[in-house]
């Protein structure tokens, strides 16, 4: 169950996503409480596991990963077997970052990150196409990053909304949906057959 958050719980969370190498004098001076009782939320935070870890989050470009690819797949069953044999072979694939079990017209959806064209190629033929079960997939590869952050929006009862939210600006080119168009109901029939994968 999710954990009962104060706003100085939500304080603490939201520095610590933009920063997770701040000490805790610099937390407490931020968020307005003094040293001790600031290492004290924050430990409880953590033994909650609201907190799961830290991590450094790199550059992709750097580190000659800069090509993201989505990757939607449909399985030629939605039986348990078929399911967790192809969960249990993407968990192998450090390329895929992501791998979401999706209610629609795909059975799953992955985020895949690899250096170009070509290594995304040799990826798709030497292992994401050798799982047995696949049935069909198609890549998508986006034009531009518009938005990425790993920050949750940790707000009270009411987040906060801006001007920008209601009126996003489209680049030139793009596809847009007004916010008074129908919205996307996923496929029922096709979310109903699916068999959740177990844990590994």
């Amino acid at each position: 169950l999710p954990m009962k958050l104060d706003e100085m719980d939500r304080r603490i969370l939201r520095a610590l996503q933009r920063s997770g190498r701040l000490h805790n004098n610099e937390l407490a001076k931020e968020v307005g409480l003094s040293p001790s009782p600031c290492l004290r939320r924050v430990k409880l935070l953590e033994e909650a596991g609201v907190i799961d870890r830290y991590v450094a989050v790199l550059n992709a470009a750097k580190v000659d990963q800069g090509l993201t690819v989505f990757v939607r797949v449909w399985l030629q069953k939605q039986d348990a077997e078929t399911v967790n044999r192809f969960t249990r072979a993407v968990m192998q694939l450090p390329q895929v970052v992501e791998c979401h079990l999706m209610a629609g017209d795909c059975d799953f959806l992955l985020r895949i990150v690899v250096s170009n064209l070509e290594q995304y190629r040799q990826f798709q033929t030497d292992n994401l196409g050798q799982i047995e079960g696949i049935q069909n997939m198609k890549t998508e590869i986006p034009m531009q990053l518009i938005k990425q952050t790993l920050e949750l929006p940790i707000w009270g009862e009411a987040a906060p909304c801006s001007q920008a939210d209601s009126q996003p600006t489209i680049r030139a080119g793009s596809v847009s949906r007004s916010k008074s168009s129908a919205p996307i109901t996923p496929n029922a029939s096709a979310a109903s057959r699916r068999v959740l994968p177990s844990a590994c």
